[in-house]
């Protein structure tokens, strides 16, 4: 999943990728919110917020609102340096990688927010899942040529909407067999990621209610045997 990229990537990739890391971001970003009051992965809701308070003048919100922002971008770009170095290396497993060092950074995130105090942990988790959350939807991005997005659900609900009128359509009128093969696998993909980031969300939520913190060292176990497979490949002669 995590060591073929752009066109050479198949349908069971996507997929596999998709509906795998979705269900994380979704189980981050509900557990987020349960801790910190904020979701990681809005970043269409963290910026109107960010409008409507500097509006009402409330200034303390927009900068809490306006750091999510930068973290999210802050985690994209370390995805893309990252990715552009091992591309420019010829190096397939850097996907992997990157996957794995999401996974290293919620373990610690994890443990800092089980360790220090609760007022101390929230704006470190705030703004650190914000960055994972930029970090993976980049990386996923880019192996996928942006056909895959894990944590963007405005844009994949969109690809829904098109698709499912495209596929209506094509009840109605003759349409070309290879077209129709193409956008009801572009159906199954975008509709399996949202379901699967709302069935993350919700498992997320009852996790994060009952275990706290030690959810999310359960996810990063999860990100990490994700990444295994690839890695484990780069190893081989």
């Amino acid at each position: 999943m995590l060591r073929r990229e752009g066109l050479e990537r198949n349908f069971a990739n996507d997929c596999g990728l998709g509906f795998s890391l979705a269900a994380v971001a979704g189980s981050i970003n509900a557990a987020g919110f349960l801790a910190v009051g904020y979701y990681s992965a809005n970043m269409t809701g963290n910026v109107s917020t960010l409008t409507t308070a500097l509006h009402a003048g409330k200034i303390a919100v927009a900068l809490s609102c306006g750091g999510l922002v930068l973290a999210f971008v802050s985690g994209a770009m370390l995805a893309t340096v990252l990715v552009n170095m091992g591309r420019r290396r010829a190096q397939r497993s850097v996907y992997a990688w990157s996957i794995l060092s999401e996974a290293i950074m919620l373990a610690v995130l994890g443990g800092f927010a089980l360790a220090a105090p609760m007022e101390m942990a929230e704006p470190v988790l705030a703004y650190g899942l914000s960055f994972l959350m930029g970090l993976q939807n980049a990386t996923v991005t880019r192996i996928s040529a942006a056909r895959v997005r894990t944590t963007h659900m405005t844009g994949m609900l969109t690809d829904v909407g098109i698709e499912f009128a495209d596929w209506l359509e094509g009840l109605f009128f003759r349409q070309d067999e290879e077209k129709a093969r193409v956008n009801r696998e572009k159906l199954f993909l975008h509709g399996g990621i949202v379901i699967a980031f709302m069935m993350g969300g919700i498992g997320g939520a009852f996790a994060y209610s009952n275990e706290g913190g030690y959810f999310f060292l359960v996810l990063a176990s999860v990100l990490s045997a994700i990444a295994a497979p690839g890695l484990r490949r780069s190893a081989e002669p």
